[in-house]
């Protein structure tokens, strides 16, 4: 079972400082399995436990936030992104590089956090799950005519979908108007994802 992150978890920063190198280079590996790329400016990455956990440790250590208050409103806002048994959580990116890429895509990509698909199984009549977006960061996304460059989103699955992962092949799909694109999740991605479903 998925445990919540909470205070004890959060190391103050001299200590920190201490497992920075060793924690960070963990993660950056941890990442490489997580990260899924769709089409040409869509990125997403699966997060856990600890993903999150260096989400806000880097969080506290920029901001120099140290007082039980501040990271327990990081805590707040970043452990919906851990995930629970039977249950995907991604942070997607709308990867630009230039004010008019962000003027080209932006406005067309309004919607995006609820057109990502995980396709479970070969054939256009394998079984689909449609992304939640996160109810915390979809109140703030309030403009019709233009969309943010990060959303956060997760999928439920029952059990039997679960196994239905297990047994692959696992895709996701964006079905869009303006973003059609699909990728094959690789072996590495989907063993992650397993350790995520099975808890």
């Amino acid at each position: 079972m998925t445990i919540k992150l909470v205070l004890s978890d959060i190391a103050d920063q001299r200590a920190y400082e201490r497992e920075r190198q060793e924690f960070r280079s963990q993660i950056i590996e941890l990442k490489k399995r997580r990260r899924v790329h769709v089409g040409p400016v869509l990125t997403l990455v699966f997060e856990n436990r600890d993903t999150i956990r260096f989400q806000i440790q880097e969080m506290a250590r920029v901001e120099k936030l140290t007082t039980d208050t501040a990271i327990q409103a990081e805590l707040d806002t970043y452990n919906p992104l851990v995930p629970s048994n039977g249950e995907l959580c991604a942070t997607v990116f709308i990867e630009l590089t230039s004010e008019e890429e962000w003027r080209e895509w932006l406005p067309n990509l309004v919607g995006i956090e609820g057109c990502l698909l995980l396709q479970l199984g070969a054939g256009d009549n394998a079984p689909r799950r449609r992304a939640i977006a996160d109810e915390g960061h979809a109140e703030q996304l309030t403009r019709d005519e233009i969309t943010a460059s990060v959303h956060y989103v997760r999928w439920e699955l029952t059990p039997a979908e679960v196994d239905l992962v297990a047994s692959g092949p696992v895709s996701l799909v964006v079905d869009h108007s303006a973003y059609q694109h699909s990728h094959i999740l690789d072996v590495a991605t989907v063993g992650e994802l397993l350790i995520d479903l099975q808890g």
